[in-house]
């Protein structure tokens, strides 16, 4: 995956770049405007997965800059930030095509995921544009599956096996496993090969929009809908759909997917004529969906009909053996993307890899080396080109824990980690004077 760019558009200096340095450390390409003027001007000249949008402009209402952002650049996320919450401007943003619209303060803690789900989501929209017809072969191939532990190689076993079939699928594993990977790699091994592929996160829309995006809409719908629009469903016809995080998704889509599976028909948002669909369908889930049957959350049903053939991807930690393997990958991989000259991985700084938790598995790993090979100055990698908050624990209360406040306090502390203490030399990579570094120390409780 390559890096995802994010636009963040905000008059507020102290919240702007402390959003974009935020935002960096989670692994993204990011670029800052001052008001509408000068987003609209960064647009022309480079391409964002992301915009990170407030609302009360200067120049402009955030609002009424979302239709006509995704007039011209229709691939593009957008994602409204807002001091002055109103459901109405809301409504209004999503239905004109806004990812989400999040009030500030009250909402801090979704903005690192919103952001993560956002570029997935126009990265998958930049990759179906960039096609030129239903009848290419993309994404990973099961020879393409890096390990070699146990538990990883009979899962491509699994796969394989069901591969052949037309059977559903349901894919269990932690985040940044590889389950779209393993379902791009069990399409590609079928006889739909040849049709499309096409990818959903269950959990990047609300109840409505998700239901127009899997069984499209017809005009007049709904405010907004002003022209008929096609579904995934639709778009992947002969081919196979992903619906990835299908826990996330509520009863009342739960009773229209079960529809498809027994009859291959579906209805569009305010239409009355049934659609006939060929599809094979694979979903994913971190979560535990029986235990989710019983709590009355998914229904039972929908559960047996999806779970004929299940595969559980294993965690990373549950395979250290394979760490090395991947790291190696990943290292070339990113040399080739920036033409870097070879650099080779120190003892130390594998031994680091292995021991770390991996929370984020392989999506995680992979954006480490990325960053270490940023910060590597020599031709070795060693302990010190990790990222300077690798593995660190915020010693903040999970409620907490995406309030601007408190990650303003742990930025600080990681970079004066990361300069062994050095105030002065930490003052200047926050891009802040020596005085107003102190003053904020003081008040945070870090003198020390």
């Amino acid at each position: 995956m390559d890096t995802f760019k994010v636009l963040i558009i905000d008059d507020e200096a102290d919240i702007r770049n402390l959003l974009g340095r935020i935002i960096k450390l989670e692994g993204f390409d990011v670029d800052l405007a001052e008001d509408a003027a000068k987003g609209y001007s960064m647009l022309k000249k480079s391409i964002y997965h992301v915009i990170l949008c407030d609302v009360r402009l200067p120049d402009g209402y955030g609002v009424d800059m979302v239709p006509l952002i995704k007039k011209e650049y229709p691939n593009t996320e957008i994602v409204l930030l807002t001091a002055y919450g109103k459901i109405e401007d809301g409504v209004s943003a999503i239905k004109n095509g806004a990812f989400d619209y999040i009030t500030k303060g009250d909402e801090n803690s979704k903005i690192i995921p919103i952001i993560h789900k956002a570029a997935e989501r126009a990265a998958l929209r930049f990759k179906s544009s960039s096609k030129k017809g239903a009848g290419i072969k993309d994404g990973f191939e099961f020879g393409q599956i890096i390990g070699q532990s146990k538990s990883l190689q009979s899962a491509i076993s699994l796969a394989k096996r069901v591969a052949r079939t037309n059977t559903t699928v349901l894919l269990n594993g932690e985040t940044g496993t590889g389950k779209e990977v393993f379902a791009q790699a069990i399409h590609n091994g079928s006889k739909r090969s040849g049709k499309p592929f096409v990818a959903i996160n269950c959990s990047a829309f609300g109840k409505d929009l998700l239901e127009s995006e899997m069984f499209g809409h017809k005009i007049g719908a709904f405010t907004g809908a002003v022209q008929d629009k096609k579904g995934l469903f639709e778009v992947a016809d002969g081919g196979t759909i992903f619906l990835d995080e299908l826990g996330e998704m509520d009863l009342h889509l739960q009773a229209k997917l079960l529809r498809v599976l027994e009859s291959g028909t579906f209805i569009k948002v305010g239409d009355t004529k049934e659609c006939k669909v060929d599809v094979r369908i694979i979903t994913a889930t971190n979560r535990d969906l029986e235990a989710e049957s019983e709590a009355g959350n998914f229904r039972l049903d929908l559960y047996y009909r999806l779970s004929v053939f299940k595969i559980t991807l294993p965690a990373l930690s549950d395979r250290p053996e394979d760490i090395p393997i991947l790291a190696s990958y990943f290292l070339t991989l990113t040399l080739n993307n920036m033409e870097l000259e070879p650099l080779e991985m120190g003892d130390a700084f594998l031994s680091a890899l292995q021991k770390h938790k991996w929370k984020g598995n392989v999506r995680e790993l992979r954006n480490v080396v990325e960053r270490a090979v940023i910060l590597c100055e020599g031709s070795v990698l060693e302990k010190d080109c990790l990222p300077f908050d690798f593995g660190l624990e915020d010693n903040i209360s999970p409620e907490d824990r995406f309030k601007l406040r408190s990650l303003e306090q742990s930025h600080i502390v990681k970079v004066l980690q990361h300069t062994g203490g050095n105030k002065t030399k930490t003052a200047e990579l926050l891009g802040i004077g020596l005085t107003t570094l102190y003053r904020k120390m003081v008040d945070y409780g870090i003198e020390k």
